[in-house]
């Protein structure tokens, strides 16, 4: 994941800062507590596509 894309791509329901996680190839959101999907280096920013992390899981 290139870091500079980091730096200006948000979470599409709340527009707030994602977090890598490099282990599981994932955006996380911390505020919306969903898990983004990153196939082949692009980011899936699709409500429909993001898991729902639980309370005991976020980082």
């Amino acid at each position: 994941m290139d870091h500079r894309l980091l730096d200006i791509i948000a979470c599409p329901i709340c527009h707030g800062k994602l977090v890598y996680d490099k282990q599981n190839l994932e955006l996380i959101c911390k505020f919306d507590h969903l898990a983004y999907p990153v196939r082949n280096n692009i980011p899936v920013l699709l409500k429909e596509e993001a898991r729902e992390l639980p309370l005991d899981e976020e980082k």
